[in-house]
């Protein structure tokens, strides 16, 4: 709903300057705001900035504070088309001299990202090697009018600042934390575990017998990666039915590539036994079984326990909550909010139109509904999760079309294009159907064309392609 109210300026402090954090500083700017961004590494990037060393790192990521961020692989290429991947209003552009491929490794998103600041003017509103160490309410400040203080400290010189802002989004991410699984036998176990968040190259398993827990992407494109370098990689899977994809990928490398289901248990002398039974001897097991999501609570397997809440935001089994729209924590919005929770979206335009309502609720250009909606907006959402037989833990996966449109309607941001979204159902078609190939053998040839020509790729004009 739209507000009389005049906007006004709110200093705000976002933490995280990856893709949803930069968004939001661009959002928060527009609407006539003071944002600074506070950002633990050196460059911008979250996730997207590639960290290949991490020899102190704890394998499984059981140090108290991870010291590496990013859990990109040196090999990682993007899962989606670079089409589909630009914020509304500065596409995924190819560039002469840089990875030109449909779907880059992740080198190229990060430079893309920097574009990003260089088109925008971002770098002066954010502070690199800051790290948020506690984010908490004024206590002397009426309940709905909360001010917050932020204490940093800047990485360099140890030295600490705290600040009072009027505003907080955080911007953190949700894939750091390492998410493991509970197998009898793990502590005991004698040979090499990592988590894939350590993953970087495949040559540190050269000649060995690997498992591979989770089928997911990164368990899929980790296994095909050591096939030829690894002795016998075994696949563990909670699931025996597989896509088309994967199917092939296992005829095809069936000596060296074998599929099991869950891991039972390990034994001291290296045995790793399946549900069904069977075992193997291994040498190495890589974990690829996902992240916890946003660490902001002070509880002992997190390691970002620097939001304080009183208790207003806490995490259950991955929920973030209550957020009304993943957003807005209703008993302090809108100085808190989050930018980032949702997943299985077509994630930058999806994170723009959250900047953007955020920053336009907090000039006032919008209005959020009462305490009380919003509440009953959550349980009902809640409810129709549970209905599905959607688990707690994958509470904030969207996989619709429908409601990033809807939720876009709260600030008036554009309705995804008919091409982008059939491009991003293409992919995941020809990703299930040709697993090692379908990065470089497409059929969509029509619906790129359609894309280039599309208003979102002409935009800028010529200054901004170097072809």
């Amino acid at each position: 709903m739209v507000s009389e109210r005049n906007p006004c300026s709110n200093h705000v402090c976002v933490i995280g300057a990856g893709p949803s954090g930069l968004v939001a500083a661009r959002e928060l700017r527009k609407e006539g705001h003071t944002p600074i961004v506070l950002e633990q590494n050196y460059d911008i990037g979250g996730q997207w900035l590639y960290e290949p060393r991490v020899e102190n790192e704890h394998p499984l990521g059981k140090n108290d504070t991870l010291k590496v961020h990013s859990s990109m692989y040196a090999s990682l290429r993007l899962t989606s088309p670079r089409e589909i991947m630009g914020f509304s209003d500065f596409p995924f552009l190819i560039k002469k001299g840089r990875d030109m491929r449909r779907f880059p490794g992740h080198k190229e998103l990060l430079l893309y990202l920097r574009d990003f600041v260089e088109w925008f003017k971002l770098r002066d509103m954010i502070r690199f090697n800051t790290k948020v160490e506690y984010v908490g309410m004024l206590d002397f400040v009426k309940f709905g009018k909360e001010k917050w203080i932020v204490r940093s400290k800047d990485m360099r010189d140890e030295k600490s600042i705290e600040e009072v802002f009027d505003a907080v989004i955080v911007a953190t991410g949700h894939y750091s934390q390492p998410r493991l699984p509970n197998i009898k036998g793990m502590d005991s176990w004698r040979r090499k575990q990592m988590h894939s968040h350590i993953y970087r190259i495949p040559d540190p398993f050269r000649n060995e017998v690997v498992v591979v827990v989770g089928n997911s992407l990164s368990g899929t494109d980790i296994s095909m990666e050591l096939v030829g370098v690894a002795k016998e990689i075994h696949l563990s899977a909670k699931s025996l039915e597989i896509t088309e994809g994967l199917s092939k990928v296992l005829s095809k490398h069936k000596k060296h590539l074998l599929l099991h289901p869950q891991v039972e248990s390990l034994r001291e002398d290296g045995r790793v036994l399946f549900v069904d039974g069977s075992w193997v001897m291994a040498d190495s097991i890589i974990y690829c079984t996902g992240y916890v999501p946003y660490n902001l609570m002070h509880l002992y397997s997190y390691s970002f326990p620097f939001l304080d809440t009183k208790g207003m935001v806490v995490i259950d089994d991955d929920r973030v909550g209550p957020l009304f729209e993943h957003t807005f924590p209703p008993s302090l919005a809108p100085s808190l909010s989050f930018v980032g929770i949702p997943r299985k979206i077509i994630g930058f335009p999806f994170f723009e139109s959250q900047a953007k309502w955020i920053a336009q609720v907090l000039s006032g250009k919008r209005t959020l509904p009462s305490w009380e909606d919003m509440m009953e907006s959550i349980k009902v959402f809640y409810k129709s999760r549970d209905i599905e037989g959607i688990p707690k833990h994958n509470t904030h996966d969207i996989c619709s079309f429908e409601y990033c449109e809807k939720y876009g309607d709260y600030c008036d941001f554009p309705h995804l294009e008919e091409w982008r979204k059939e491009l991003c159902l293409a992919a995941l078609k020809n990703s299930f159907a040709n697993l090692e190939t379908y990065r470089d053998s497409w059929n969509d040839d029509e619906l790129v064309q359609e894309a280039h020509h599309s208003p979102h790729f002409t935009q800028l004009g010529p200054e901004a392609f170097d072809m």
